[in-house]
């Protein structure tokens, strides 16, 4: 008989199973429920009408978010990712996942004890959306992503914050006799150089003078280079990563082509795995329809 904490974590982790995949369906329009009621609790009109019906699918949201995560910590040493750990439950608290789980319903637990602004509460209880990433293997793609990039895009980051001061530095030089009321000050310059990096350019505020003028231009063609620097890394990150998971694949299917025959459940479970490592199901075909036809026939020789 299965242990009740394997069982447990099938029914939280399993995609191959139809009760699993329903329970985690369940939970994900769960989860995009809460972010509408969000929204909606924020019109005056629709609260003052429905300000009991909010509260009350805010408190079973929450129960249930709460066994949720509470099954989750419980079922944590049986995850491959925490089992080796010293202390897999430990290790799981930490893990990004369970920090998003944790401040999903963290907000209603804290308005038991604190009295909060009820708007703040309203943005934390928007962060439920992040947990839609362990059911969408696109926002983990994109998670995935930007973890393994994070260096780059911190690199990035601190370049543009060097020239974000070295532009409100010169706007300040040449400026700030003009418009005291703006470029007054180094920080108060800052706005104007940040929005004009970032090739937002708001038009509340501009350079009144030619040399300030002409300083501004090169500010502006420095944005836009600034601007596309984050978007080559992400795009870069993600033709990697999709590369390595098609690789991945590629494996799977080499492994389930090894006897030289394809089995229903081997072509299920290579449905799930590329479901699960967010690979189009064309890709999927056409890689799996490759590794056939280079396949060899073990008896006969022949391409399988």
């Amino acid at each position: 008989m299965t242990p009740l904490r394997q069982q447990v974590y099938l029914y939280l982790e399993d995609n191959q199973r139809w009760l699993p995949r329903l329970l985690q369906l369940a939970i994900a329009l769960l989860i995009l429920a809460n972010v509408a009621a969000v929204i909606l609790e924020s019109v005056a009109r629709i609260e003052a009408q429905y300000a009991a019906q909010f509260v009350l699918f805010e408190r079973i949201s929450v129960a249930l978010f709460s066994l949720e995560y509470l099954l989750r910590l419980y079922s944590a040493p049986e995850h491959p990712a925490f089992a080796e750990a010293r202390s897999p439950r430990v290790a799981y608290l930490l893990s990004p996942m369970a920090l998003v789980d944790l401040i999903a319903i963290a907000p209603f637990y804290l308005a038991l004890f604190i009295n909060v602004d009820t708007r703040i509460l309203r943005v934390l209880r928007l962060l439920r959306v992040f947990k839609l990433a362990r059911y969408s293997a696109s926002l983990e793609l994109l998670g995935t992503v930007m973890r393994k990039e994070a260096s780059s895009f911190a690199s990035a980051l601190f370049v543009m914050l060097i020239i974000i001061i070295f532009a409100a530095s010169g706007m300040y030089a040449v400026e700030r006799h003009i418009q005291p009321e703006h470029f007054g000050s180094i920080p108060a310059a800052m706005w104007w150089a940040t929005v004009t990096l970032t090739t937002v350019g708001y038009g509340d505020v501009v350079p009144m003078t030619a040399l300030g003028k002409a300083f501004g231009m090169l500010i502006t063609l420095a944005g836009v280079g600034m601007a596309a620097l984050p978007a080559g890394i992400l795009a870069s990150g993600f033709s990697r990563e999709l590369e390595l998971r098609r690789e991945r694949f590629s494996e799977q299917v080499q492994v389930a082509l090894a006897d030289g025959h394809l089995s229903d459940d081997e072509r299920d479970a290579l449905d799930d795995s590329a479901e699960e490592l967010g690979i189009p199901d064309e890709d999927a075909a056409a890689l799996l329809e490759r590794a056939q036809q280079t396949k060899k026939c073990p008896h006969c020789g022949g391409h399988l």
